[in-house]
């Protein structure tokens, strides 16, 4: 019997589980697209950015998942386009046919149109760019040190993070600890009550998805570390100095944090397809593409309403890893003339971590924050590493910097 083949285009973690769960089928050969030869785990890049982790520590060779799977192949490369009439995935490198064709693509940052912003501010969505971060925190630090003027010097210590999601709030709650704890001890003639680290959010508060109370506790918790936290505040523009916001009130700094909004990967755009307003595709509850034959797309690709009328699934780890498995099986189903099954997903809450010691959580009816809520969200994302090596390594650095703010990272690599 000839083999089906199935392209996926993303090895973040909802293509690889989709892989995952073709490997060993007979009656199919899947081919994985990816412009890097590694799946990354996007909710730890914070601890990157600000020099708790190192790179290969959040990160997993593709070729490792797959290496006894014989019916799974890995291409590196920029994926360009897809030609539907013909199915075919366009590729820097050339054309890969498909017969079913998986989009999970991930997402990139959304600046929302605003092109100054997106010259200077700082995304963190990639390895690069979590890199990044690291050298400007660093860097400004150093300069900080060493300058006699007093407003280019408070310039250098003004940091602001926008967006008020997860992302947000661990960012800026790492950031204080990696100043406040880790590099006063380096910085011997630096004032570090001019420190100034802000957590900007367009809203009324933070952590929307979770209850009031809990937003409320994350935000009093922010504070305690001394991160300035402002509601209901707009950006409208950032020339890489001043940062203006829509109340007409402006913040010198030469570090700001991005972490407003995403949109879908540009790949996603190539179908004729419906899409909502962060660029997803809207797929069907089996996750197929409407009016796309053949052609699925999960994770941050996917745009899918559990009930008519109600908020799409967020792009959230648990979704991508789940809708994964349930396009896999999908698709098996249609190769055997079968009928589709839809995507069935239960919320597993949400969390997010402060610092050390401290987290919300919001799982059903039971919301935790402090100590518990840390303690699971440590053990939850210890499980989800890729591979032994990483889940052993990152334990012991959390280990050793919750009893000495230890953060070896703490060094400058140009790239």
């Amino acid at each position: 019997m000839e083999k089906a083949n199935v392209v996926i285009v993303g090895a973040g973690i909802g293509g690889v589980r989709a892989a995952q769960e073709l490997a060993g089928k007979r009656n199919v050969h899947v081919t994985l697209l990816d412009r890097n030869n590694y799946q990354l785990f996007p909710p730890l890049l914070y601890q990157v950015s600000t020099a708790t982790l190192a790179t290969g520590e959040i990160a997993y060779p593709v070729r490792e998942f797959f290496r006894s799977c014989r019916n799974v192949d890995f291409r590196l490369g920029e994926v360009t386009g897809v030609d539907v009439k013909a199915r075919e995935v366009v590729t820097e490198h050339g054309r890969v046919p498909y017969d079913y064709l998986v989009l999970a693509a991930g997402s990139t940052t959304n600046f929302f149109g605003n092109e100054e912003v997106a010259r200077h501010a700082f995304p963190m969505k990639t390895m690069e760019e979590a890199l990044a971060i690291r050298n400007q925190l660093i860097r400004c630090l150093e300069l900080a040190e060493q300058e006699t003027d007093a407003a280019r010097r408070k310039e250098l210590l003004t940091f602001v993070c926008v967006g008020g999601g997860p992302t947000g709030v661990e960012e800026a709650g790492a950031i204080s600890e990696l100043i406040y704890q880790s590099m006063r001890k380096d910085y011997h003639h630096l004032d570090f009550s001019e420190v100034d680290i802000k957590l900007l959010e367009g809203t009324g508060r933070l952590l929307a998805m979770m209850p009031e109370r809990l937003s409320r506790d994350a935000a009093a918790r922010l504070a305690k570390k001394k991160v300035d936290v402002r509601l209901e505040t707009m950006v409208t523009g950032y020339d890489g100095h001043t940062l203006m916001l829509k109340d007409g009130g402006e913040i010198k700094t030469q570090t700001v944090i991005w972490a407003a909004g995403v949109k879908a990967a540009p790949v996603a755009a190539a179908l004729d397809a419906d899409y909502d307003r962060a660029g997803r595709i809207v797929v069907n509850r089996d996750l197929s593409v409407r009016g796309v034959p053949r052609v699925y797309a999960i994770g941050d690709n996917a745009s899918l309403e559990m009930e008519p009328g109600a908020r799409p699934l967020a792009t959230v780890a648990p979704v991508a890893m789940k809708e994964g498995i349930c396009c896999a099986r999908n698709i098996l189903r249609e190769v055997r003339g079968e009928e589709t099954e839809p995507f069935v997903y239960k919320d597993m809450g949400a969390m997010a971590t402060i610092g050390r010691s401290s987290a919300v959580l919001s799982v059903g009816k039971i919301h935790a924050e402090g100590f518990l809520a840390w303690s699971v969200w440590l053990w939850v994302h210890l499980l989800r590493l890729a591979g032994t090596y990483a889940n052993v390594t990152v334990a012991l650095k959390w280990v050793l910097n919750y009893f000495n703010n230890a953060r070896l990272g703490r060094i400058i690599v140009e790239r």
